[in-house]
């Protein structure tokens, strides 16, 4: 398959060896190591973590900030429980829809699941296409503390009652530096700036500037899946029935039934609201198929142009895939070889 890395490969005869779990090679590293793999939505980022984690040895870790929700199986096409089965799978399916996780949650969640897996004698795998997870967790965040529940629940009251502009407005008057920086329709952000403002007494941005904290101790590699826009497009049409025959409206309905707030993170996953307004009769369902493909389409540009604009990890310690990887049989035996092989050099 296409592939660009500057690197030297070894043969496939020294693939089958447990990795980090060799303890001599590991007691003489003085960083313990990590491997993104990382892509836009749709790019085959889970089928590639499974065959690295199975021939190496890895544990995969949840690197999506919409598959941490529980109640979304299907539509954040979350691995299935046979391929959970089959390697060590963590944060994935962790919280309820009711609740939010932020980005420096995440980050503290990943360093425990990433040290469990290291001391195992396990590869950690960070698989995702959330850019800003990435960005996190090897640069770190501002130390803002938990701004808690009722300054949380008071957010996401006034945006359902005011709207994002109205907020917006009101956020210019305790926190102007952020309230510039963010859209007037931006109601997750804005309603985020209001609950840090609300729960702290200081501004957001007081708090982003404080200096990062950045995650000690670790070095990071990379592989990037980076596929044909107009392939991953097809792609993203064609799983999107597959989610339909699968079950995506019954997981939408068992959504609605909670009566959730419709601004809280996994009500606003890819096909949520789209699936939303057909069961309320407001749309068709082929309209609602359109819409959602064109939300996620549109996402896939926007991680695109992150991965792009602020890349977290490049060569040497960098691996990029051109191709949508649908399936591990996909992959020949020689491209196997030279990403773990990689992978392998590298650490």
């Amino acid at each position: 398959m296409p592939q660009s890395a500057s690197r030297c490969f070894q043969s496939s005869s020294q693939l089958h060896l447990a990795w980090p779990g060799d303890p001599d090679r590991k007691a003489g590293m003085k960083e313990k190591r990590a491997l993104f793999v990382a892509g836009p939505t749709c790019s085959g980022k889970s089928a590639l973590a499974l065959a690295v984690a199975e021939r190496l040895g890895g544990t995969v870790i949840n690197a999506d900030s919409m598959q941490i929700y529980r109640e979304l199986r299907i539509l954040t096409a979350r691995p299935g429980r046979e391929e959970e089965a089959r390697v060590p799978h963590r944060l994935y399916g962790v919280l309820p829809a009711s609740q939010s996780g932020s980005a420096a949650w995440w980050r503290d969640q990943a360093a425990a699941e990433m040290e469990e897996s290291w001391q195992q004698g396990r590869l950690p795998i960070l698989c995702g296409g959330t850019g800003l997870y990435f960005h996190a967790l090897m640069y770190g965040f501002a130390d803002i503390p938990d701004p808690g529940e009722e300054a949380r629940k008071e957010a996401r009251s006034l945006l359902a009652e005011l709207g994002p502009e109205s907020l917006h407005a009101r956020l210019h008057g305790v926190d102007p530096a952020t309230a510039v920086r963010l859209k007037p329709q931006d109601s997750q952000r804005i309603a985020r700036a209001w609950e840090v403002w609300r729960g702290t007494g200081l501004a957001l941005s007081a708090w982003q500037n404080q200096p990062p904290q950045p995650l000690p101790g670790w070095q990071f590699s990379a592989i990037r899946i980076d596929p044909p826009r107009e392939e991953l497009r097809q792609a993203i049409t064609e799983r999107l029935h597959v989610m339909l025959d699968s079950g995506a409206l019954a997981e939408v309905e068992a959504l609605r039934a909670q009566e959730l707030d419709p601004s809280l993170p996994a009500m606003r996953a890819h096909g949520v609201p789209e699936f939303l307004a057909f069961l309320r009769g407001d749309i068709s369902l082929p309209e609602a198929m359109l819409r959602a493909a064109q939300a996620t389409i549109r996402y896939t540009k926007r991680q695109a142009t992150w991965f792009r604009n602020r890349p977290f990890v490049k060569p040497p310690f960098l691996y990029t895939i051109d191709a949508r990887i649908a399936s591990f049989q996909q992959l020949s035996e020689r491209s196997m070889a030279d990403m773990l092989n990689f992978i392998r050099d590298i650490h």
